[in-house]
C-alpha cells in the first residue's frame, strides 16, 4: 500500500495504516470463507468498524444472492453509529443487478469512511464506485492489502476481463521437471501438504479436466476432498477424441460414481456414436467438436465454456494433453509444485514438450508469479506469456 492512499488521513479521526490492514486481513479471511461458492461472481469480504471494533460482517452470497456489503451491513442489526468505517476486498459494485448496487447501500447507511482493497477489474467499472461514494461525501481509502485482494479472485478476475474461462493447468514434478519414473510409477513425488493444496485449488476451479491417459492409467475421482468438509464434485472434463475410456465393459469411476452427472466427456466424431450413447445412458454429458483429427480443438473448448457460465478449468493433466494446450497457446494459468529430489533419467517421464525454442526469448514464461512452501516442497504460480515466436516441433505427434 502506497502512502498516498491514506493521505489527509490522521490517527485522530481514522485508523492507522496498520489498522486498516488488519481489518482487511479479516476481511480477505471472510471472503476465503466463501471460497468456490460464488462463481462467476468474485469473492468479497466486508466489515464494519465503530471505534476500532468489528460490530458487522459478511461474505458474498452463491449467485443471485446479496453481495458481501449489504450482508455486513444487514449484520450490523441498525444503522452504524457515526464515524463507523466499511471494510471490503473489491470496490463495491456501482451497478443494479439482480441485487441493487452496492454503493446505493452504503450511501443510504450513511457509513462515511470506505476502505477497499481491489478495485474492479472490469474495465467498464473500474474506479465509478469510488466516484459515487465520494460525489455523496464518502471518505474512500484504497489500495489496501491491494496485492492479496486481487490474487483471491483470479479466476474472476480473468473471467471478466477476457469474457472466458481461465484455463490453468497444474503439474506435480522432480526439480528436474519428471512426473514419474520410467516404469511410470509417480505415487507420490509432492508431499501430503502439497496435495491438500491441490485440493483447495480443485475447490475454486469450477472445472477439472484431464486427459483420456490420464483416467484410464490412474482411475481419478476428480473432486475436493478437503478435510472438514464434504467431498465436491466440480464439472469433470475428459478430454478423450477417440473414446478410448469407454471401450472397457468397466468404465472409470467418473463415469459410474454419485457424481457421474458432473462428468462431461469432450470428443470429436472420430469416437463413434455407439459409445457416446453408452455414455449418456449412464448420466455422463458428452461435448462433440468438429475436428479433421481425433484432436479437440480448444478454442471451441473454451467457447462452450463461456456458454455454459464455466468460469474457469484446472487442467492436472496428462503430459500430452498439457503440452498440447501449450502448442495452442491455450494455457493462461499455470500451478507447478515441485518436490526436492531429482530422478537425472532422460527415460523418466517429463510433462511438456512439443516446442523447439532456440534462443531464450523464445521460451514460454510464467508473470506475477507466487511462490508458496509446503514442507520443502515448492508451489510456483502464475499467468502464462507467450513468446511472439512459438516454435512447434512438427515431429512431436501423441494421442491423448
Amino acid at each position: 500500500m502506497s502512502a498516498g492512499n491514506i493521505e489527509g488521513t490522521s490517527a485522530g479521526r481514522a485508523p492507522v495504516a496498520a489498522q486498516h490492514e488488519e481489518f482487511m486481513r479479516r476481511a480477505l479471511e471472510l471472503a476465503v470463507g466463501v471460497w468456490g461458492t460464488t462463481h462467476p461472481n468474485p469473492m468479497v469480504g466486508a466489515l464494519v468498524v465503530e471505534d476500532g471494533h468489528i460490530v458487522g460482517e459478511g461474505a458474498t452470497a452463491p449467485d443471485g444472492g446479496p453481495h458481501a456489503e449489504r450482508l455486513a451491513l444487514l449484520s450490523r442489526g441498525k444503522a452504524p453509529r457515526p464515524g463507523a468505517t466499511l471494510y471490503v476486498t473489491l470496490e463495491p459494485c456501482s451497478t443494479e443487478g439482480r441485487t441493487g448496487a452496492c454503493t446505493d447501500a452504503i450511501i443510504a447507511s450513511g457509513i462515511k469512511r470506505v476502505v477497499v482493497g481491489a478495485t474492479d477489474p472490469n474495465p467498464a467499472h473500474a474506479g465509478r464506485g469510488f466516484e459515487i461514494l465520494r460525489g455523496a461525501g464518502i471518505e474512500v481509502i484504497t489500495g489496501v492489502l491491494e496485492k492479496d485482494c486481487t490474487d483471491l479472485n483470479l479466476v474472476f478476475n480473468h473471467w471478466i476481463t477476457r469474457g472466458g474461462p481461465l484455463i490453468a493447468g497444474k503439474v506435480a514434478t522432480t526439480l528436474d521437471g519428471r512426473l514419474a519414473c520410467r516404469t511410470g510409477e509417480s505415487r507420490w513425488i509432492t508431499n501430503a501438504a502439497a496435495r491438500a493444496d491441490v485440493h483447495r485449488w480443485r475447490r475454486l476451479f469450477p472445472g477439472i479436466a484431464v486427459g483420456a491417459m490420464t483416467i484410464l492409467k490412474d482411475n481419478p475421482r476428480l473432486t475436493a476432498r478437503r478435510e472438514g468438509a464434504p467431498e465436491w464434485a466440480p464439472w469433470r472434463f475428459v478430454f478423450d477424441g477417440l473414446l478410448r475410456t469407454v471401450l472397457d465393459k468397466n468404465l472409470p469411476a467418473v463415469f459410474t460414481d454419485e457424481f457421474r452427472e458432473r462428468t462431461i466427456v469432450v470428443t470429436t466424431p472420430h469416437g463413434g456414436l455407439g459409445y457416446v450413447r453408452k455414455l449418456r445412458d449412464h448420466g455422463v454429458k458428452v461435448w462433440t467438436f468438429e475436428s479433421p483429427t481425433q484432436r479437440v480443438p480448444f478454442a471451441d473448448f473454451r467457447r462452450r465454456c463461456a456458454e455454459e457460465r464455466i468460469a474457469g478449468v484446472m487442467v492436472e493433466g496428462g503430459a500430452q494433453l498439457m503440452s498440447e494446450l501449450i502448442r495452442a497457446r491455450q494455457l493462461d494459468y499455470l500451478f507447478a509444485y515441485h518436490a526436492p529430489m531429482l530422478f537425472a533419467d532422460e527415460k523418466a517421464k517429463g510433462i511438456f514438450s512439443g516446442l523447439r525454442p532456440e534462443r531464450i526469448e523464445h521460451a514460454v514464461r510464467l508473470e506475477d508469479v507466487t511462490h508458496e512452501s509446503f514442507g520443502g516442497d515448492l508451489l510456483m504460480r502464475g499467468r502464462v506469456v507467450y513468446p511472439e515466436k512459438l516454435l512447434i516441433d512438427e515431429t512431436v505427434f501423441g494421442l491423448r
